[in-house]
């Protein structure tokens, strides 16, 4: 296979299945003879860790809007510097869980002016967008559903409700409508397989 670096995230609200997505796609693209770097976010280097904690850890209201934008941004500074611009380098497959689009969406959905504080922050001290974004699409209440049944502690999000996934799940698919070139949107709402499946289909092309 082709050398070329990719950089796709996968994106879309609680409970969509990304994380178990993210690696599935990995095993079949490292199962092709690619080599693929896993991260994720908030998170994926040392630093950016540390600072996962502080947002996914906590009672809802422990930050405001603002002060999440801040962190994310920086941990999404270091773990461009430190993992993504490194690995692309050298022409493999980066596949990140989460990216700023969530950002664009947690943050910037949540008050007014806040998505243009977003986006300043991300064309300063970011400058990348993915080459593929998967949007895996599911029912708000699904969703939930299921981050609320894994229990892990990381649940800070999950705790504001319905009422938030609903508009964030409207929130990626105008993303996705807005950049058609960059955005494959994927029914989650079938079996892991079938999911599996049809995103390998579209990265497979992007590689190609």
């Amino acid at each position: 296979m082709s050398a070329a670096p990719l950089f796709v995230t996968l994106e879309g609200i609680d409970g969509s299945g990304k994380s178990t997505q993210a690696r599935r796609l990995a095993e079949a693209l490292r199962a092709q003879g690619r080599e693929v770097v896993l991260t994720r976010e908030p998170g994926g280097s040392p630093g950016a860790e540390d600072i996962r904690k502080l947002l996914t850890e906590g009672p809802p209201d422990r930050w405001s809007p603002e002060t999440e934008t801040l962190l994310f941004t920086a941990a999404r500074r270091d773990h461009l510097e430190r993992v993504i611009a490194p690995a692309l380098a050298r022409g493999a497959v980066v596949i990140c869980d989460r990216f700023a689009d969530s950002t664009r969406m947690y943050q910037g959905l949540r008050g007014e002016g806040l998505r243009e504080l977003v986006d300043r922050l991300h064309a300063m001290m970011i400058g990348r967008e993915p080459d593929l974004t998967l949007l895996i699409d599911i029912e708000p209440k699904t969703g939930l559903d299921r981050a609320l049944a894994r229990q892990g502690g990381e649940d800070r999000f999950e705790g504001f409700g319905a009422g938030l996934q609903a508009r964030l799940r409207q929130g990626f698919l105008d993303l996705a409508h807005a950049e058609p070139g960059r955005f494959a949107v994927i029914d989650g709402g079938r079996g892991a397989d079938a999911v599996a499946a049809d995103i390998l289909d579209v990265v497979t092309s992007r590689v190609a």
